[in-house]
């Protein structure tokens, strides 16, 4: 298997990127994982629609650091004019390439015709692909899933699409929109996607460890994966695939201490950049994510949220390694 990958002009090392997630991948967390070895990062999703009619929230969204590098912008829509003028708009942040959001479950985002809907209208996809690739000079990437529903698993179909279209490469989440994310991701239709484009293919889904890793890479015949859920509370995760994909090596978890301290650093930077109110909220779910499997963990999880302050989030850190002073 070759150990670089070619996505337009990027030449990526083979390995694990930082899957999109809405409310979670904001820019404190993308460098996090970069830092670890995620071999690049993707925006929150952003509204096409909300950019191209200037709504407040959304240039937050694309706000990212060097340090995120490789770094995409992901947009979602379902008017190919509007994904267009979006995507120019996007272009102008400095971005490295930008990714389409085809395979979000949420009903939020399905009910208005993008995300996952787009899987049930295959050739609307394909003119939001060649549309998005006539407006930009940037590489243009696809993330979507097995299939809107058991009944219609048209991963290899879409993909074809998408690669007719112009796509420079695809992520492709193995699991349909009415899974939403129960079961198991398929690999095999992974895979079947693979065999069936001529240009790179992600596999998503279910990894959380370095085997996990190995396993995707094996089974889908993929150069590159994606992590989400598996990063939550444990960015360190992409220093364990480089690891167990380079020779083997199992690397444990940094020691209580130190994913205290990741927390912290992690909650600081949300706070510089949205404000402390805003960014306690938003941090109530990161601190339980990093606490699961500690011990006491259920308490600790019930108090980091009604986390109000930064200096609480401290308070408990403290208390949290003084009463478990052997993890």
């Amino acid at each position: 298997m070759p150990t670089t990958v070619q996505i337009g002009p990027l030449t990526l090392p083979r390995g694990a990127a930082l899957a999109p997630m809405a409310g979670v991948a904001d820019s404190p967390f993308r460098q996090l994982c970069r830092e670890f070895g995620a071999i690049f990062t993707v925006s929150e999703m952003v509204s096409s629609k909300g950019l191209c009619y200037s709504d407040r929230k959304t240039p937050s969204l694309m706000a990212f650091s060097e340090a995120e590098r490789p770094f995409a912008v992901q947009l979602f829509g379902n008017e190919p004019a509007t994904m267009a003028q979006a995507a120019k708009l996007a272009a102008q942040t400095g971005a490295d390439f930008i990714d389409l959001n085809m395979g979000c479950p949420a009903p939020k985002i399905t009910n208005g015709g993008g995300g996952s809907a787009l899987m049930k209208s295959p050739r609307l996809a394909g003119e939001i692909v060649r549309a998005v690739k006539e407006a930009v000079s940037l590489p243009v990437t696809v993330k979507f899933r097995k299939g809107w529903d058991d009944s219609s698993e048209n991963a290899v179909e879409f993909a074809c699409i998408c690669a007719e279209n112009g796509a420079d490469a695809l992520t492709v989440h193995g699991r349909t929109r009415q899974q939403m994310y129960a079961g198991q991701a398929d690999y095999a239709c992974i895979r079947a996607v693979r065999a069936s484009v001529p240009i790179p293919v992600i596999a998503n889904g279910d990894v959380a460890s370095g085997p996990d890793a190995l396993r995707i890479l094996e089974e889908t015949g993929c150069p590159l994966l994606m992590v989400g859920r598996g990063a939550l509370g444990a960015p360190w995760v992409f220093a364990q695939i480089a690891a167990y994909l380079e020779d083997g090596t199992l690397l444990p978890p940094p020691p209580l201490e130190e994913r205290l301290s990741l927390l912290l650093r992690q909650v600081t930077m949300m706070c510089a950049e949205k404000g402390e109110h805003a960014a306690l909220r938003e941090a109530r779910k990161h601190a339980a994510w990093y606490l699961k499997g500690l011990r006491g963990a259920a308490s600790y999880r019930r108090e980091s949220s009604s986390l109000s302050t930064l200096d609480d989030l401290k308070r408990l850190s403290e208390r949290i390694l003084k009463e478990n002073p052997a993890e």
